[in-house]
């Protein structure tokens, strides 16, 4: 690690870093210690981030995790600054604007998946080289959705994926000594969606479980994490 990071408990990249549950994740590991490194398409959001949070803890990268190219790219460049990188939260995702099958949109459902399911193959190829070198861990944003039956949700379907590419994942990681975390929040309070929902799950709640999942003991492995809120 650069000694400008020496200190630092380890490096964990995000994606989808620059807004609702990525960014408070951010906020609060940089708080336990931890160096961030942002990935996102709004390089604007990005830089207010890294403002609001210290160039010395965190380094933003732009990248869509639909473009496996252009995650590659940022994943070594983000090696290359810190030195190492500990863990990956592959947080970006995105929904659909209208539900169901029959009435759904196509060209919905393309930028949904490139982000939902091809992001996250692509998050997890580009990253688990580097992640071997430190038996590293992977986290994903999984969804209540991708545990349930939602009627005609393709959104929910893509989920589903999400959960069972972790239980997967977390076999073949722990072949190398690396973990797996699958967190499946119900209902956050983020800019996914038009209206607030204050009484529902906040990014804040996300970040925790994050936190607890990375602070897991050597010997174990927190495998899944499933948050609901309480009213």
């Amino acid at each position: 690690m650069n000694e400008q990071h020496a200190d630092k408990k380890g490096v964990i990249a995000i994606t989808g870093a620059s807004s609702g549950i990525g960014e408070a994740t951010a906020e609060r590991l940089v708080n336990e210690g931890f160096s961030v490194a942002l990935i996102a398409r709004t390089e604007a959001k990005l830089l207010q981030l890294v403002e609001k949070l210290g160039e010395g803890s965190a380094y933003p990268f732009v990248a869509d995790v639909s473009n496996y190219e252009a995650l590659e790219q940022a994943f070594q460049a983000i090696e290359k600054r810190f030195g190492r990188i500990d863990g990956v939260f592959a947080n970006a995702g995105t929904g659909a604007s209208s539900s169901g099958i029959e009435q759904g949109e196509v060209k919905d459902w393309d930028t949904m998946l490139g982000a939902n399911v091809n992001g996250l193959l692509y998050t997890a190829k580009a990253s688990l080289p580097t992640l071997r070198k430190t038996q590293g861990h992977f986290i994903i944003t999984s969804s209540v959705a991708g545990r349930v039956a939602l009627k005609g949700s393709v959104y929910g379907a893509s989920k589903w994926f999400a959960y069972g590419f972790g239980l997967n994942l977390a076999e073949e990681m722990r072949e190398w000594g690396g973990r797996c975390t699958t967190i499946c929040p119900g209902m956050v309070n983020t800019p996914f969606f038009d209206e607030p929902k204050e009484e529902k799950l906040q990014p804040e709640d996300i970040a925790n479980a994050v936190v607890f999942a990375l602070n897991a003991s050597d010997s174990s492995c927190v495998r899944e994490v499933y948050v609901m809120p309480t009213k």
